[in-house]
């Protein structure tokens, strides 16, 4: 069991920065002895940990999205998902978090399901409507927040698109008029 401080926490922390580091001066195809060597770890301990490059990447993102964003809990669904939306609407106007996204997307492998790139997510969305469900608010699936909400707002990232304060309580505001 991991535990959420000490030393495993701090490889991770340096790991994910020094990830964030490269793909910022541009080496989007660093491999795992140079994100080691900037991390100042052995590269064994990122192998042992995340097994691939892609996995890292793609724990540095979730872990980098779950901190900038993370789903409140205000006791409506309307709450819950504007709060959520403009954190991600936040992190997506900051460059580490568009850095991120862009290499996450671009090193998808193609034989992967791209769905296993936004479980995690897709997790704290559904304990969030399951939540709102047993409260009694009529709720959307999953797929139609990451249709509705998120997909506009990372695709606005990927084709360099302003990300404008409000768009995301505007994405949510759209999506609930249509339950």
């Amino acid at each position: 069991m991991t535990r959420p401080g000490g030393r495993s926490a701090r490889v991770r922390d340096a790991v994910h920065d020094a990830v964030i580091e490269l793909l910022g001066a541009g080496e989007i195809d660093a491999a795992i002895p140079k994100i080691a060597e900037r991390a100042g770890v052995n590269p064994t301990s990122i192998y042992r940990r995340w097994g691939s490059r892609d996995n890292l990447l793609l724990d540095a993102a979730v872990t980098r999205l779950r901190s900038t964003s993370p789903i409140p809990v205000t006791g409506s669904l309307r709450g819950d998902l504007t709060g959520w939306a403009d954190g991600v609407e936040s992190a997506m106007r900051d460059r580490h978090g568009q850095i991120l996204l862009r290499a996450l997307v671009a090193t998808m492998a193609p034989e992967r399901e791209p769905v296993e790139y936004l479980r995690a997510r897709g997790d704290d969305l559904q304990r969030t409507l399951d939540a709102a469900a047993s409260r009694g608010e009529a709720v959307p699936e999953v797929q139609e927040v990451l249709d509705h909400v998120l997909a506009p707002l990372y695709l606005r990232v990927l084709f360099r698109l302003p990300v404008e304060p409000g768009v995301g309580a505007q994405l949510v505001e759209r999506l609930l008029r249509t339950l």
